[in-house]
């Protein structure tokens, strides 16, 4: 069984990395590691956050207190994983978890260390979706960047936007049982997608005043769905997970071709599938849309490692399922809410039954065109909770959730976190960004929260502290 991981390190291949694949044994690869089944058992987290001046909250901070800031995290002795946004954005990925305390604590510890540091350059952390800083930079400089911004820029502005500006809450499940089930890998796999557009509306924090996503809640999803044809698409939700997400990687555009010479550009074909590649003879072949760029050299397993880290649907199967729809969270604890919930949903097994009855309702929503291109995912993008679907199945989602966390051994500080954030915004059918309903400048203090609502008692002893 795999274990939860994040950030783009990619699946290990199971044969030598300079080997070069057949189109038969590229689908036997991805087939085998896509889902790892087995009793979900192991939580990860991934959060993205923007990087603020203290004193000029509303400019860039410069590429060189940037990449201070940078290496001042990097140099700390952290649990969790600290990588780099090309915009700046500085990422913690928290180690596996066995429990939802042991993954909310060591990010917390982390994030304690980190702000403690930046803090003393006069940076702060802040939780955004997207970046309402202008003009948007891009911060790191190297062929795989370069590249993935040729790529594109053949599309439009989105990819740019991507890059420079978005930040997220990445919550990390275990694939589940190969059998059917409350737990089995299928319904997750379904419920993931459906429940998905509930955590867009739910946790939406990236609110756009001008621009082709004005009067969105959630911006930040409209980019991600703009950024290419098919590379950030759902398969189709009625094929078989393993098969359908096999022919979509294998179909899906090669952004890059590597090279081995030290700082020279990859090459950034047109309309070369992976697919393509894998056919190619000579390296020649594949369809006319790529002609006249030369020859590329034998796509190899390690090639198809790579091509796997730049495909970016909202829930990528990598043994484990991660969920990428979710925007950063505001305040110093709004991260713990979408990771506490996601964990209750799907791996609690009462929890996890609510939330796929929900889940059934929201189907004929969903239509037939893949997330996030759909009515459901637009709806939850652009209204949120307004919506009255998605606030009614955000409303059973969450309550489902809070009367699970204490059956997972959540903790009163998570619990009472979980159940504030229902209070101020699902149970009234808002969200974050429904905060900064006006432009203004990232500094701004956010409405005071409301007491906590009592925590419910843990019962009997299946209960844990």
């Amino acid at each position: 069984m795999s274990q939860p991981t994040t950030g783009d390190e990619g699946p290990v291949m199971p044969q030598d990395s300079l080997t070069r694949l057949t189109e038969a044994t590229a689908e036997e690869v991805i087939h085998g590691i896509c889902f790892k089944t087995g009793p979900p058992r192991l939580l990860g987290a991934e959060l993205e956050w923007l990087v603020f001046d203290l004193e000029q909250p509303g400019l860039p901070v410069s590429h060189d207190r940037l990449a201070a800031a940078h290496a001042a995290a990097r140099a700390l002795p952290l649990g969790s994983g600290v990588t780099v946004e090309p915009g700046g954005q500085l990422e913690l990925s928290s180690a596996p978890a066995t429990s939802l305390t042991g993954c909310i604590d060591g990010l917390q510890a982390d994030l304690a260390a980190v702000r403690s540091t930046l803090l003393a350059q006069g940076l702060a952390l802040r939780g955004f979706g997207q970046d309402p800083r202008r003009p948007l930079r891009r911060m790191l400089t190297s062929p795989r960047y370069d590249a993935m911004e040729t790529y594109f820029d053949r599309t439009g502005p989105a990819g740019r936007a991507m890059m420079r500006a978005s930040a997220s809450v990445q919550v990390c499940v275990d694939a589940g049982h190969e059998e059917p089930g409350p737990l089995g890998h299928g319904r997750r796999w379904r419920l993931a997608h459906l429940l998905g557009a509930v955590l867009v509306a739910a946790f939406a924090n990236s609110p756009a005043h001008e621009g082709p996503y004005a009067g969105w809640r959630c911006a930040r999803q409209g980019v991600w769905s703009d950024i290419d044809t098919r590379r950030s698409l759902a398969p189709p939700l009625e094929a078989e997970p393993r098969s359908a997400w096999t022919r979509q990687a294998l179909d899906t555009e090669v952004m890059c071709v590597r090279t081995d010479e030290g700082g020279a550009p990859w090459e950034v074909p047109r309309g070369l599938t992976f697919r393509d590649w894998l056919r190619s003879d000579d390296g020649h072949g594949g369809r006319d849309a790529h002609a006249g760029h030369g020859g590329h050299r034998p796509p190899t397993a390690a090639d198809l490692d790579y091509h796997l880290t730049t495909l970016f649907p909202p829930v990528r199967p990598r043994g484990h399922l991660e969920l990428r729809m979710i925007d950063a969270q505001p305040g110093e604890d709004g991260w713990l809410v979408p990771v506490a919930v996601v964990h209750a949903l799907f791996d609690d097994p009462e929890a996890a039954e609510t939330a796929y009855r929900v889940a059934k309702g929201l189907a004929d929503s969903y239509g037939a065109q893949p997330a996030p291109r759909n009515p459901l995912w637009r709806s939850a993008a652009r209204d949120a909770l307004s919506d009255p679907e998605l606030r009614s199945a955000a409303r059973a989602c969450f309550r489902a959730a809070v009367s699970a966390l204490p059956r997972l051994g959540a903790g009163g500080h998570v619990i009472d976190t979980v159940g504030e954030f229902t209070e101020r915004y699902v149970s009234r059918g808002r969200c974050p960004a429904d905060d900064r309903t006006e432009p203004q400048q990232p500094h701004a203090q956010a409405p005071a929260r409301p007491h906590p609502r009592p925590r419910p008692q843990p019962a009997g002893e299946e209960a844990r502290s």
